[in-house]
């Protein structure tokens, strides 16, 4: 094949690279816009998965890229002049550099033809002489962005602002750095690359962003803040920018979450940042982009591939098993990217869970994972958390109290419709098994599903209720039955469905009308859904009565023995529609 990669990054050479191996008699072309030492990134961290697959590929520059890792086990985190240290973290990182100039060799090696300082046109019609193009030109393609359509791209611009830096201080662990400021929170991801230079990323809300003036600072006036802002950490050592080309406050970036349903098209096909980023806080960019070159290089090393149909086929099979690997990495990447828009939640925290909430924030690393990784470090978090007096445990499985209700533990069966009550909205032997099996199991809260406080705010017949004396019997036997064979407690969930009343149970579907469907009301005239039922509008008296039914039954599950009372305001039911725009 004559294959022409636009972009000369690692993914861009490394897939040049895997194709030589396969087949020398591959003819590749890789055209990149800048000169050969140019990189305006630093480090590069890997895992060691991602490294066995570069042995097994590629033994000869996977072997130059180990001898050139940095290795380290420790995270440190730093809130101001406090810090915590966790080991047994397994970090591997290389600088961007090193990396391309180890695969740049490489490729020459093997004889691809490497094109430096040249323009690539996203004009397609220009390599129309090549049997496949290759588009790996990064987060920015012009390629994929001139034919977005095609690729059914989704581009998901994130808030926080962010900075890429180097420094000459060499961390000792992977550093989460965080320090307040008069307009907020700024803070650093730092890891050592190689033995001269780290990598630090400077990172913040929009509203820290333009309240320390950082919007209108030239280039050398913000990396002199952030030294300031960050003196203590860096021992006197510079912070250094390489992207000192761009102007006013243009190095601070919005990270973009890039999508696309389609990976190729007749001959043309995405790789790595092209066709997909994951947030930097995860570090798995260049491990993603490395990975799709090896399958891409994979599914390409078969006959017949000057026949499109067949072309086609290998493309289709490269992306069906990369989305998935994408996928995974990429909600990981998520949850780590919000909880860094969100970090307000977590700020006020104490050292100890702020430290295992940071730790945890990409739900890929669990809690017995921390254990495996550094048993001592969690089990003093366990300790802190449960109280000097208890013996270390999982939060999840550590008592509770809100208000004056202890809880045995943290695990809460959630409401659950199920649908079957009595038609007088009675529970019955269903629920005496359901909830009585739910308590025995072992959680610290069962909460009933939704109990209707009058006939017409019950969901569908076959829903209970807490609107009639004659309902709470069977309640009180459930509850207990709870208290005297389990440690769990009960919630009564209270609420009126509203719109969403008066329809049938789901076997033929959700919020289908009954066919003689009762009265309803909620906060407007307004239906759950197009073509559903258009409730009355409640007026003051209607409210009066609505309330006066809520107290009713609040007293009925008092009476029945529920620890604890929650009101439904959410899924569009009555409450709902009276706090939501959409439904008032």
């Amino acid at each position: 094949m004559r294959i022409a990669c636009l972009g000369g990054g690692p993914a861009g050479i490394y897939f040049a690279i895997s194709m030589r191996l396969r087949n020398p008699e591959h003819e590749v072309h890789v055209f990149e816009r800048n000169k050969s030492g140019d990189t305006f990134g630093w480090g590069v961290v890997f895992s060691d998965q991602t490294l066995e697959n570069l042995q097994r590929n590629d033994p000869v520059s996977a072997q130059t890229i180990s001898d050139s890792f940095a290795h380290w086990d420790d995270i440190e985190v730093a809130v101001g002049d406090r810090s915590v240290t966790s080991s047994g973290h397994g970090f591997i990182g290389i600088g961007r550099k090193r990396l391309l100039q180890i695969l740049q060799n490489r490729a020459r090696e093997l004889g691809v033809e490497m094109h430096f300082e040249t323009e690539f046109s996203a004009d397609l019609s220009t390599y129309a002489d090549f049997d496949l193009i290759v588009a790996c030109d990064g987060i920015n393609s012009q390629i994929r962005t001139n034919n977005a359509e095609r690729f059914g791209v989704d581009i998901q611009v994130k808030r926080n602002r962010f900075c890429w830096l180097g420094t000459t201080k060499l961390f000792d662990a992977f550093a989460f750095i965080f320090e307040k400021t008069e307009h907020g929170w700024i803070w650093a991801h730092a890891y050592r690359f190689d033995e001269t230079h780290s990598t630090f990323i400077v990172e913040c809300s929009p509203e820290t962003w333009t309240g320390l003036g950082l919007d209108k600072m030239e280039p050398e006036e913000s990396v002199a803040f952030c030294e300031h802002v960050f003196a203590r950490h860096l021992d006197g050592h510079p912070l250094i920018s390489n992207a000192t080309h761009l102007r006013g406050s243009a190095a601070w970036i919005n990270f973009r979450r890039v999508l696309c349903d389609r990976w190729s098209f007749d001959n043309v096909v995405l790789l790595g940042d092209a066709a997909h980023t994951a947030h930097f806080s995860i570090g798995s960019g260049t491990k993603l982009a490395i990975e799709d070159a090896i399958k891409l290089a994979e599914v390409l090393n078969r006959p017949g591939m000057a026949d499109r149909a067949t072309l086609t086929r290998a493309l289709a099979e490269y992306q069906e098993e990369r989305h998935v690997e994408v996928l995974k990495i990429q909600n990981s990447a998520r949850n780590s990217t919000e909880w860094f828009e969100t970090l307000d939640r977590y700020l006020g925290f104490e050292l100890p869970q702020f430290a295992y909430s940071l730790m945890t924030r990409s739900q890929r690393v669990s809690h017995e994972n921390l254990r495996l990784r550094d048993k001592a470090w969690l089990e003093d978090v366990e300790r802190w958390f449960a109280g000097a007096d208890a013996n270390p445990a999982q939060p999840i499985f550590t008592p509770f109290t809100l208000r004056g209700l202890t809880l045995a533990n943290r695990v809460v069966v959630p409401p659950m419709l199920t649908y079957s009550a009595d038609p007088d909205g009675k529970a019955n032997d269903f629920h005496t098994v359901h909830y009585g099996s739910r308590a025995l199991g072992g959680a610290g809260l069962v909460m009933t599903e939704m109990l209707a406080v009058s006939p017409e705010g019950r969901t569908t017949p076959a829903c209970p209720g807490l609107y009639d004396d004659a309902q709470v019997a069977t309640w009180r036997a459930i509850n207990a039955f709870a208290h005297q064979h389990s440690k769990a407690k009960t919630c009564a969930q209270l609420g009126h469905a509203g719109a969403r009343a008066a329809c049938r149970t789901p076997e033929t579907g959700y919020d289908v009308r009954l066919d003689q469907p009762w009265p309803i009301v909620s906060a407007a005239a307004q239906a759950w859904k197009e073509g559903g039922i258009v409730p009355a509008a409640l007026d003051e008296a209607d409210m009066a009565c609505v309330i006066a039914d809520f107290t009713a039954a609040t007293q009925r599950a008092e009476a029945a023995g529920f620890d604890m009372i929650e009101l439904q305001a959410g899924h569009g039911n009555l409450l709902s529609s009276f706090i939501t725009p959409v439904m008032n």
